[in-house]
This record gives C-alpha cells, sequence and structure tokens, in this order.
C-alpha cells in the first residue's frame, strides 16, 4: 500500500464524514418516522425496530449487539478490513439511533402513508451517501456476501428474500395488517430511492482499466475486496505496443473502493465504467431459463 499523505488522509476524513452524515439521516428516518408510527422495513434496522416494539429495548443497543455477532461470525470469511469499517459504522448509527429515539418520542406526521414514504426517502438517501463513500449499515449485507461467498446465490436475492421475512415477522409483534401493508411500502419505497441514489439495489458495473501497474491494481482488489479481476491482452493501434488491460466486475457497494484504489495507485489510469444489465455467476445472479 501507498504510504500516507496529507492529501489522502483528507479524502478519508472527508469520506468518514459523509458516511458520518449518510447515517444520521438513515437513523432520523427511522426515529422520526418510521419507528413512532410503529413501522418496520429490512435489514439489522428492521429485526432492531421488531425488538423495540415487543421489548422496549432501544433500536441502538439491538443494532450494535446483532451486528458485532454478524461481524465476530463473518471476520475470517470477508475480512478484517471490511469487518473494522462496519464496525465503524455500526457505532456511529447505533449512536444515531440513540439519540434519535430520545428526541422523536412521538409522531411528526401523524399520517401513516406519508410516514412511510418520507420515512423510507430519507432512510435509503442515507444510506446511498454512506455507500457511495464507502461505508454500509452491516446487517443483512453481511449475510449477503457470506452466503454468495460460499454459495451461487446473488447478494440481491439474499438480500430481497431476507427483507421479506424480517418484515413478515413484524406482523406478529404488532398485530396490524394496515402497519404490514405500511412496512412493505417502506421497502419498495426504500429499494426505488436506493437505485436513484446508488446507481441501483442490485446494480453492478464493469471496469476496463489501461494502466502500467495494473498488477499492483488486481493485487489490492483480491487482498482488500476479496474480488477477482480479469488480465485481458491488448494491443495499441497507434502506439503498436502490447499490454494488460484488467476487467473487474463488481457490485455498487465496492465501486467507490475499487476507484480510490486505482487513483491511488496510478493517477494517470485509463479507466472506463459501464453499468450491466446483468452478471450471472458466482457471487452475482443465477441463470434462469
Amino acid at each position: 500500500m501507498p504510504p500516507l499523505n496529507r492529501k489522502k488522509i483528507f479524502s478519508e476524513l472527508k469520506n468518514y464524514f459523509i458516511i458520518c452524515i449518510g447515517l444520521a439521516i438513515f437513523a432520523f428516518g427511522w426515529t422520526a418516522f418510521l419507528i413512532p408510527a410503529q413501522m418496520t422495513g429490512g435489514g439489522v434496522s428492521g429485526i432492531s425496530a421488531i425488538i423495540y416494539f415487543a421489548s422496549g429495548i432501544p433500536m441502538g443497543t439491538s443494532t450494535l449487539v446483532i451486528n458485532v455477532v454478524l461481524l465476530a461470525i463473518a471476520w475470517k470469511v470477508l475480512g478484517p478490513r471490511f469487518c473494522l469499517n462496519t464496525l465503524f459504522c455500526t457505532i456511529v448509527l447505533s449512536t444515531f439511533f440513540w439519540i434519535g429515539q430520545n428526541i422523536f418520542t412521538e409522531q411528526i406526521v401523524h399520517d401513516s402513508f406519508m410516514s412511510a414514504i418520507i420515512g423510507s426517502s430519507l432512510a435509503a438517501f442515507g444510506l446511498g451517501m454512506a455507500i457511495n463513500s464507502g461505508g454500509n449499515t452491516g446487517g443483512t449485507d453481511i449475510v449477503a456476501m457470506m452466503v454468495g461467498k460460499y454459495r451461487n446465490i446473488s447478494y440481491g436475492t439474499v438480500t430481497l428474500y431476507t427483507n421479506l421475512i424480517i418484515i413478515g415477522s413484524s406482523y406478529f409483534v404488532i398485530w396490524d395488517v394496515e402497519k404490514l401493508v405500511y412496512s412493505m411500502v417502506v421497502m419498495f419505497v426504500y429499494i426505488y430511492v436506493s437505485d436513484i441514489v446508488i446507481d441501483g439495489y442490485r446494480q453492478t458495473f464493469q471496469f476496463m482499466v489501461f494502466s502500467g501497474k495494473n498488477q499492483d491494481i488486481a493485487d489490492r482488489i483480491n487482498n482488500e475486496l476479496n474480488r477477482g479481476a480479469t488480465f485481458l491482452k491488448g494491443y495499441g493501434s497507434y502506439t503498436k505496443a502490447e499490454s494488460d488491460v484488467l476487467l473487474i466486475i463488481a457490485h455498487r457497494n465496492d465501486k467507490a473502493r475499487i476507484m480510490r484504489m486505482i487513483k491511488n495507485i496510478d493517477p494517470n489510469a485509463f479507466v472506463t465504467i459501464s453499468k450491466t444489465t446483468g452478471v450471472f455467476g458466482k457471487n452475482f445472479d443465477k441463470i434462469k431459463l
């Protein structure tokens, strides 16, 4: 890894600042709109909401405990760098949950439908900010990544089914069909806004990297993201020289981190990025024909 310099330190601090702002907005959406209206959503936040409705345990406490347990299980599978970054995000998010639930004890908006729309939109927007700066909220992302590492099940499939089970389970705590329907609205609005903010709920990207340091870039992607890359043989029509072209297929979660790696290793690299309409194979979608 290249030595730290002022520019890189400032860039990292800026990213973590944006992550904190995004997680604050995420927690605001939950604690100010969804929780007072007794609505749930997907992920660990949804589980924490159900626990809160059933027992009164604050969301911050259950979010922290559940994510720490998941991270302890995932440490060897996903690597210490991912786990430490997720632990930071978990602690920050749990803190904002604690603060939010102490401030917002009653509904700000008394219309349930508007609470669902506003709360889920804010949560999705905040999460998008965090992810685009290299953060995450852990939870079902950890489960989906662990499953995808050993089974041919896509990230999107695991996340969708897990969230549906979590939301469906909320009925046995709240016993209100109307609240269950609103919670489904929360999930779909959350997905829609996420599509806008973070380039697609299940979006994948194809990177083509032209650089004299492609081996170093590939090594960092292998070691830090536990993701593979492919070398293609290229031939310059102008230079008449052979060169290696690095091909990378990655989920939207890794897009920002890959770009930072490339910039750190070779700021002059020529990079093209394209959204893919479908990626099939290990860790991605399964061919269904």
